[in-house]
């Protein structure tokens, strides 16, 4: 799939995600391209995570057009191109077993796989993914079971195992989730780090805490029921007046001395 420097990478047209009755998500469009560092903030429920698993492939529109590197779904083989979409759920790590050391973790992500033994790997894809645990700065860890790492070290590890499948773009979902204050800081540090290292790779981060968006988010869409009450550049986008509609209740955005953003009510 042929990709441009400045298209974008993955784009919602119109889409919608209806389950019977109900629409959770209605009418999104929104456009990722190279380069870009989306966030996508809303309430518990709003539909952020269907959106996301929308543009990573796992879900089809029920309305609408999603296009990858300009290709409407539907048009192209999918399978190849799905593990390219790194979607990273906050379940993951949940997900794995602990015995497995960082190494095997981020090698089967090449079959988009759990476990090593499902598929045969060659010194190769070993090299290929140690190279992502060292790009993660964890290398150290490539025999170390998955278990016995830190949260922030796991983490580390899990985006190391986004890089194994050379991916046009990192699609996150609420990653901080079952991380305390200082995994949850050492978290966004990982982020901000990581877009330093990869500035052409886009990525998109869900999260509901305004806390936990990274310095160097450069858009945010947010969402209620379903609805991108506002989306763009995210300075001028996530405003007081935005996130109380978002949030339906007075909020006040604040850039703290550090670059971050943080919200609270007067």
């Amino acid at each position: 799939m042929a990709s441009n420097e400045t298209a974008p990478v993955i784009e919602a047209h119109g889409v919608s995600i209806i389950h019977g009755s109900r629409t959770t998500v209605d009418n999104v469009s929104l456009a990722i391209s190279p380069a870009d560092r989306w966030v996508i903030l809303g309430p518990n429920g709003c539909g952020k995570t269907t959106l996301l698993r929308v543009m990573s492939l796992y879900l089809h529109p029920s309305k609408g057009d999603i296009r990858i590197n300009g290709q409407s779904l539907g048009s192209f083989d999918i399978r190849p191109v799905r593990p390219r979409l790194a979607y990273v759920s906050a379940s993951l790590a949940s997900e794995l077993r602990p015995a497995l050391t960082s190494l095997e973790v981020v090698m089967s992500a090449k079959n988009g796989a759990l476990e090593v033994w499902w598929h045969e790997y060659d010194d190769a894809d070993r090299a290929k993914a140690l190279e992502c645990l060292h790009r993660m700065g964890v290398a150290i860890h490539a025999n170390t079971p998955i278990g016995a790492l830190s949260s922030g070290e796991q983490q580390r590890v899990l985006l190391g195992r986004a890089l194994m499948t050379d991916p046009i773009a990192i699609l996150l979902d609420e990653p901080s989730a079952r991380l305390d204050l200082g995994g949850r800081e050492q978290l966004v540090r990982i982020l901000d780090e990581f877009s330093s290292e990869n500035p052409s790779l886009p990525s998109v981060v869900v999260t509901h805490h305004v806390d936990e968006i990274p310095a160097s988010a450069t858009h945010c869409a947010l969402m209620r029921d379903g609805i991108i009450i506002a989306a763009g550049e995210i300075s001028t986008t996530l405003t007081s007046e935005n996130l109380t509609a978002t949030f339906g209740m007075n909020l006040v955005v604040e850039r703290r001395p550090n670059g971050r953003l943080g919200a609270y009510a007067p």
